[in-house]
């Protein structure tokens, strides 16, 4: 059989970049950190977007938002992603993120949690289609770099809007789309209609991104076929999996599956996101930190339910590591007498 050699998806330009691969790491609210993008960006992404920030919290410039924009020096093309419905703030965040060194504002209209639709911000904003297309003018006449933007399909399934939406940013100058394949109503539950996606690809001329259910590079391909997508974003999946973007790398520029990484591979980066954590955050906020970072990559190794159990109940950073250095280094033995120790969904 010819192994394939050609890229399934060529990339494009957007701005002065090319975004090649057109793979982007979602922004994950208490997630997408510096730390995290770091080690997200070893595995072959295209573009990074920090956590999403609200535009009125950029008004009362507090230390946690100046930090949520920190932006490594070799950082691009990243992207800060703010959210708002008020022109005023909106457009006083997006000059904010230039200032900051983004590559690209996004604005987030796609965002389901309770606190942001109740400011009607987010994906609120998708039964506003008015307010949609004022919002996105005012921010691209404010900045001189491009401005995207993240939807979901529409606020639920009786009112899905995904065309009309995408028809309105293009019109006001939105240089590039994502789409998360799920309405407002369904929150994270349910199945992200790739289909829907495929509607906003079909009605504008602008990259659109794909996001929703990727976990491998199979169910990339499939996304791929069914939407006509420019690119992927991945995010749920890759909490404590940063492995699967190495997979869907592959798969996008058509290289050969990746080898599923070995155990002293695992500590390698699980040993790496920890020192991330403590040099940006400081020991003690990132002891905090691990405590929700690395039960995570426990998932699919033997014993993991244990160890995330017991994991909680240690405080100091130093028997942090020590704990998690044991636990995964303890897999060498299996691997060596030919058991599999870990079962990394890449």
């Amino acid at each position: 059989m010819t192994q394939q050699t050609t890229s399934v998806l060529p990339g494009f330009k957007l701005g002065k970049f090319d975004i090649s691969p057109p793979l982007a790491l979602a922004p994950m609210a208490g997630i997408t950190d510096l730390p995290f993008r770091r080690i997200c960006r070893r595995f072959g992404i295209g573009l990074t977007v920090t956590e999403m920030i609200a535009s009125r919290a950029v008004e009362f410039g507090c230390e946690r938002t100046e930090r949520m924009a920190e932006l490594d020096k070799d950082e691009s093309p990243v992207s800060i992603q703010i959210a708002g419905s008020d022109c005023k703030y909106v457009v006083d965040a997006a000059l904010w993120a230039v200032d900051h060194g983004a590559d690209f504002v996004d604005i987030n209209m796609g965002c389901p949690v309770k606190k942001v639709v109740k400011q009607v911000a987010g994906s609120a904003m998708l039964r506003d289609e008015g307010l949609v297309a004022r919002v996105i003018d005012a921010v691209v006449k404010a900045v001189d770099i491009p401005v995207t933007l993240k939807i979901r399909t529409g606020w639920d399934s009786e009112s899905k809007n995904v065309e009309n939406i995408a028809h309105i940013a293009e019109d006001n100058g939105i240089q590039m789309l994502t789409v998360h394949g799920r309405t407002r109503a369904q929150m994270f539950s349910g199945k992200a209609s790739w289909e829907d996606i495929g509607l906003a690809k079909a009605a504008v001329s602008i990259p659109v991104i794909g996001n929703g259910d990727i976990v491998d590079g199979e169910s990339a391909l499939e996304m791929i076929r069914q939407s006509g997508c420019d690119g992927i974003m991945v995010g749920r999946a890759v909490q404590g999996n940063p492995w699967i973007l190495e997979q869907v790398h592959a798969a996008i520029m058509g290289l050969p599956k990746p080898e599923k990484p070995n155990a002293e591979e695992v500590w390698d980066v699980v040993h790496e996101h920890m020192l991330h954590l403590a040099d940006f955050h400081g020991v003690k906020r990132a002891s905090k930190l691990v405590r929700k970072h690395v039960p995570w990559y426990s998932k699919g190794h033997r014993g993991s339910a244990e160890f995330r159990s017991s994991f909680q109940t240690v405080f100091d950073w130093n028997a942090q590591i020590e704990t998690a250095k044991a636990y995964f280094l303890s897999d060498i033995h299996h691997e060596e007498t030919g058991e599999r120790g870990l079962d990394v969904a890449v």
